[in-house]
């Protein structure tokens, strides 16, 4: 439970489309953690610990775990009185889960997450009962000691006590996945978790089906797995001295750039200070959702800063800039949101111009790109399809008129109404789209 992508193992949406960020809290690093605490802030109990930096409060903790041996063996004691639900120990627990919770709650804010944070501590009175059940109906086998599962097609066994009578991951998981199907009622699950866990899924999920938790022609259960993320260099994303780069150092840096982009193109004088950060928050933080959804979530991506915030090319940028300027469109002839709606339901859209087609049949394409990435689980594909609504856009409109003015007064002429309702489509289904992938757009730029 040390930072964003350490603790996120899992994030599973059950029926009712809820997000659960299944987190480390529980086990050995806790135990390290603990006897780390009680020897750097020995009146732990009656005062408040200030522990700042969490990771860098864990790196000492597992620096001496790997190095002192007198260390390690407080650490497993600690593990032992943490389950054992020792008063003093489940305090120590709860102030390091707070500090977490914390650091959490930032980049939850940051990144406009509505998510239900569920521990491995929450799994623990369920895991007795998953090992009774495999034992019951005879799938546990004693192999040295520990209790395991040989799921069927499955060339690793899940182990689910080891010989000290404690837990394992495989354990948690399989009483996730229990918990999931029978008391949240899910009928379709999505682990998202990296790629290298797609092994040790696949064991879960035909465990489940084994002991008969679920039909896997009923119900949907699968890993959407991903890649790495490289720095320039194309080697793993670190910091210069090495350490793993923080998300919210990473938004940070966001907000600071997109900020100075914003000013290199004097948006700062044209926009009120709450456009402008409105603006600076939308483009940093839609700017680094979509580097990372834009890509076949399969395959490792270089992140970069320079590229992601480029208005040109499949970027947020250019996606929000175009965005934007597609709703000015219809404030800039002065008709209103009502107006549009009154004319969608008495207006018939005539489409002879080939731009005209080319834009509608792109509009109509919506619905089959939702049906893919339900299918497939790859929202690149809806990243593809927005950048190529966008730019079918522009060449309509370079295209085709939409308000006439006059040359001489400037004075509106004529509105294609027709036109202008393509307008409305397109930035409707844009709307849409950026609403999926978790990007909020602003009315001006």
């Amino acid at each position: 439970m040390f930072s964003s992508a350490h603790c996120a193992r899992k994030a599973a949406p059950a029926a009712r489309g809820a997000r659960i960020n299944h987190l480390g809290d529980w086990g050995t690093q806790f135990g390290m953690l603990i006897a780390h605490l009680q020897d750097k802030f020995p009146n732990y109990l009656s005062v408040s610990p200030p522990i700042g930096d969490l990771q860098l409060f864990y790196k000492e903790s597992k620096k001496r775990f790997d190095e002192e041996d007198d260390f390690k063996k407080r650490a497993y004691q600690c593990v032992v009185q943490l389950q054992s639900k020792n008063p003093d120990f489940i305090k120590a627990w709860n102030l390091i889960c707070e500090v977490s919770r914390k650091e959490f709650k930032k980049i939850y804010d940051c990144l406009d997450i509505r998510i239900i944070n569920r521990g491995e501590s929450y799994y623990q009175d369920k895991m007795i009962q998953v090992v009774k059940e495999f034992e019951e109906k005879g799938l546990a086998e004693v192999d040295e000691g520990r209790k395991v599962v040989f799921p069927p097609g499955c060339s690793i066994p899940l182990t689910i006590q080891k010989s000290d009578g404690g837990f394992t991951y495989d354990t948690s998981d399989l009483a996730a996945i229990k918990q999931r199907l029978h008391e949240e009622k899910a009928d379709i699950i999505i682990y998202v978790v990296d790629s290298g866990q797609g092994i040790h899924l696949q064991n879960v999920y035909a465990a489940a089906q084994m002991i008969g938790w679920y039909d896997a022609k009923v119900t949907r259960v699968e890993h959407a797995g991903f890649g790495v993320v490289l720095g320039e260099d194309k080697k793993k994303f670190k910091t210069r001295s090495g350490d793993t780069v923080r998300l919210i150092d990473l938004l940070e840096e966001g907000l600071k750039r997109a900020m100075d982009k914003l000013k290199d193109k004097e948006r700062d004088k044209v926009l009120t200070p709450e456009e402008l950060e409105a603006a600076q928050k939308a483009v940093a933080f839609g700017c680094i959702k979509y580097a990372d959804l834009s890509h076949n979530r399969m395959n490792d991506y270089i992140f970069s800063f320079d590229k992601m915030l480029d208005d040109r090319g499949n970027t947020a940028a250019y996606l929000l800039y175009a965005f934007t300027r597609i709703r000015s469109i219809a404030r800039l002839a002065n008709i209103t949101d009502e107006q549009l709606h009154i004319a969608a339901q008495e207006t018939e859209i005539h489409l002879q111009h080939e731009k005209e087609w080319k834009l509608g049949k792109s509009i109509l394409r919506f619905p089959e790109i939702l049906q893919k990435i339900l299918d497939d689980l790859l929202l690149h594909t809806l990243c593809d399809y927005l950048y190529e609504l966008a730019t079918t856009f522009t060449e309509f409109y370079d295209n085709c008129y939409c308000v006439e003015k006059d040359r001489q007064t400037g004075q509106i002429v004529k509105v294609n109404m027709g036109r202008m309702l393509l307008c409305h489509a397109t930035a409707a289904v844009m709307a849409k789209g950026f609403n999926i992938l978790g990007i909020k757009p602003v009315h001006r730029m």
